[in-house]
């Protein structure tokens, strides 16, 4: 799963990409402050570590988020901003972070404090990069079938002439209503406002704990397809980062904090792409996987070895819940919950599955 971090200028974007992939460093990976950052992040599972408590394995492995974090958006008006990166075009997610802490250190580059207004104004740059795309790929079809009549090329104009309407009401692709063979036809454009979008609004030390989303704007921004949010405080989220794990608990109880909202971000793009988690465990590993909801299990197991998903005979499954509290895989073929299934079946999210196979 790859999530492309952006935002304006002094937002704390890469504050918060260095948080989440443990980087240490603004500019991870070597990269220069006018180049993308790659990080990788954990997707914090309680599931996978009391499975884990279970097996005590040598090797714990958890679900995986690779981030990039693209330079900043800058420019007062649409249009004036870049968004034409190739990183981005190329990311199953997108999280935007949007600033609504003030600082006289760091000025807000549009001059005042508005998060909803920031995440329409990268919004509005996704839809013009989108524009010039469709508009390009228009007027080459329509020179191509003056030229010859094409039932596929005449199918493709009629899509992306819908999608050039939609766009030039101010809405962003993802809020069409595609098919799944519209999808793939247009998978190849690869539209920035089709994405998926994770918004984080980035709040002062002042706003912990407060619902920053009541503003009309945002619910209904958050009505549309494939949107989500949350916030957090990236100021607080260091602090707690450079304390040892028993001081870190203890700081986030004297606060009133449940969880680290970092592990709230991962969790958030994860179920934004739809993706769920089954574990394989044992003494030497325990590991979540990552596929998308409702994947056969033949396809599941090409997430961990094309061998195992060529040489498919059966998968051995049970819920996490009947494993934990069974104690064995053992225990659960005695009691009857581990069960047998084949190639079509759908992995739920928390299956344990032990795969039979041979190559």
């Amino acid at each position: 799963m790859e999530v492309g971090i952006l935002g304006l200028a002094g937002s704390g974007k890469t504050t918060l990409f260095s948080l989440l992939t443990g980087s240490g460093s603004a500019l991870a990976g070597g990269a220069r402050r006018d180049q993308a950052a790659v990080g990788m992040g954990r997707v914090p599972d309680p599931r996978l570590d009391r499975l884990s408590e279970m097996y005590q394995p040598r090797k714990i492995t958890p679900a995986i988020v690779r981030y990039v974090d693209v330079p900043a958006v800058g420019g007062d008006r649409p249009g004036e901003a870049s968004l034409n990166i190739p990183e981005l075009r190329t990311m199953d997610a997108l999280l935007v972070v949007v600033r609504a802490f003030s600082s006289d250190a760091v000025p807000h580059p549009l001059g005042s404090v508005d998060p909803a207004r920031d995440l329409a104004r990268i919004e509005e740059e996704f839809q013009l990069q989108d524009l010039m795309v469709v508009e390009r790929r228009i007027e080459r079809l329509e020179k191509d079938l003056a030229r010859r009549r094409d039932p596929e090329l005449a199918a493709e104009l009629e899509l992306l002439q819908r999608c050039r309407r939609t766009l030039e009401d101010g809405r962003p692709l993802r809020s069409e209503e595609l098919d799944r063979a519209e999808r793939l036809r247009l998978r190849g454009f690869t539209f920035l406002s089709i994405k998926p979008i994770l918004a984080v609004v980035n709040v002062g030390d002042d706003a912990i704990g407060a619902d920053p989303f009541t503003d009309a704007r945002w619910q209904r921004w958050l009505a549309e397809p494939a949107t989500a949010a949350t916030s957090v405080c990236a100021t607080l989220e260091r602090e707690i980062s450079e304390l040892e794990p028993a001081d870190a608990a203890a700081f986030m109880a004297e606060l009133g904090i449940a969880d680290r909202a970092l592990d709230r971000v991962a969790r958030e793009a994860y179920r934004l792409l739809g993706l769920i988690s089954f574990f394989t465990v044992g003494e030497d590993e325990c590991r979540a996987w990552s596929v998308p909801a409702d994947t056969p299990a033949v396809d599941a197991a090409g997430a961990i070895h094309s061998d195992i998903s060529r040489g498919f005979i059966r998968a051995e499954v049970v819920p996490h819940t009947e494993l934990l509290a069974a104690g064995s895989l053992a225990a659960c073929r005695q009691l009857g919950t581990l069960r047998l299934e084949g190639k079509a079946y759908p992995v739920r999210d928390g299956d344990v599955v032990h795969y039979r196979f041979n190559v």
